[in-house]
């Protein structure tokens, strides 16, 4: 049994990690930080987890906690997973960290797009990219690991065979996503109360969202990328656009994602378009491709649920690929519905 905690489990993220350890065979919960909640039953605050979790409480974080602990899941803000992650490096067998403190290579690129500066070039260095589709050799056995940005997940997914095969041009790429009210955490802000986003549908982060250079680091190009936030809880849909290299048609689109994906047990390609709720719940990727023969554009659409395979369900995914477990363990397939 592989013993886990999670520092930062009151959040939304959190909330999701301990639903998916729950149906784990080889996971354990043992210790469920979040300082905010300090004292409260976790099915006081999610009565979801009433039936697998009747007597977790969470705690103040820590450190020593940590200690002997296989595995440390960090549902932290940037920079406080950034100050945590060199302490638990050496007490645990693997520290898998959900924020976005070690997903860019390129440090310099933090002052710009998180207003901070990175002082840890080799820890940096050494994370791996927990998007195991694309970077699955590299996670084996990893000690920190960097799970991808809930957007990044859908767009990288969708770009990355075309991209790889020389099939579309690497610049002058548009994604346009939309995502559930999760993907702002629990805080209470203006922007996600209900009566702000019910029949509603805005876009946001024009131009410098954080998300953009993540998505160019994993395709490899250069995107213009604008999020949007939809009146549902959970899901993204990403709609990307690009120029083909060469001679394409839908067909040839389809058959390149289907050839790149045919042995992910996650990734389902279609020619029917996606939806989010097909992947309520669920560590899915459902993926279609168009070719435009009158405009001369490529468009690929990807569908995830945010939560899920955008944030908990894909850091477990990483983790049990750098731990040598079933890739697949404790993570649905089959959506919720309707």
């Amino acid at each position: 049994m592989v013993n886990v905690g999670i520092v930062g489990a009151s959040g939304y993220t959190g909330a999701e990690l301990l639903r998916i350890c729950a149906q784990h065979p080889d996971l354990r919960v043992v210790y469920a930080t979040g300082d905010s909640q300090s004292g409260t039953l976790a099915s006081s605050l999610y009565p979801s987890l009433a039936v697998a979790y009747p007597n977790l409480v969470f705690e103040e974080f820590d450190v020593t906690r940590t200690d002997g602990l296989d595995l440390v899941f960090l549902g932290l803000p940037h920079e406080a997973s950034m100050e945590l992650a060199p302490q638990l490096l050496g007490r645990v067998g693997c520290v898998v960290d959900l924020s976005a403190a070690y997903r860019l290579k390129d440090a310099s690129l933090y002052p710009t797009w998180y207003g901070f500066e990175h002082d840890q070039p080799a820890l940096l260095s050494e994370a791996v990219y927990g998007l195991p589709e694309l970077y699955r050799s590299e996670l084996l056995g990893a000690r920190l690991i960097a799970t991808p940005g809930c957007y990044v997940t859908a767009a990288s997914l969708a770009l990355a065979p075309l991209i790889r095969g020389g099939i579309i041009a690497p610049t002058g790429i548009v994604v346009d996503a939309a995502s559930g009210v999760s993907g702002a955490g629990r805080a209470l802000k203006h922007s996600v109360h209900f009566g702000t986003v019910d029949e509603d549908f805005t876009a946001y982060g024009l131009v410098d969202h954080r998300h953009t250079p993540e998505i160019e680091q994993n395709i490899g190009g250069q995107v213009i990328f604008t999020p949007h936030l939809a009146p549902m809880n959970r899901g993204i849909l990403a709609t990307c656009y690009a120029r083909p290299t060469g001679t394409v048609t839908t067909e040839s689109l389809l058959a390149t994602l289907a050839g790149f994906y045919a042995s992910e047990p996650f990734v389902v390609v279609r020619p029917a378009s996606p939806s989010t709720k097909a992947t309520l719940g669920t560590n899915s990727v459902h993926l279609t491709a168009r070719y435009d023969a009158r405009s001369g554009w490529v468009i690929v659409i990807a569908a995830i649920d945010n939560l899920c395979k955008g944030a908990s369900g894909g850091a477990v995914q990483a983790a049990n690929v750098a731990l040598g477990l079933e890739e697949t363990a404790g993570l649905q397939t089959v959506g919720v519905y309707p």
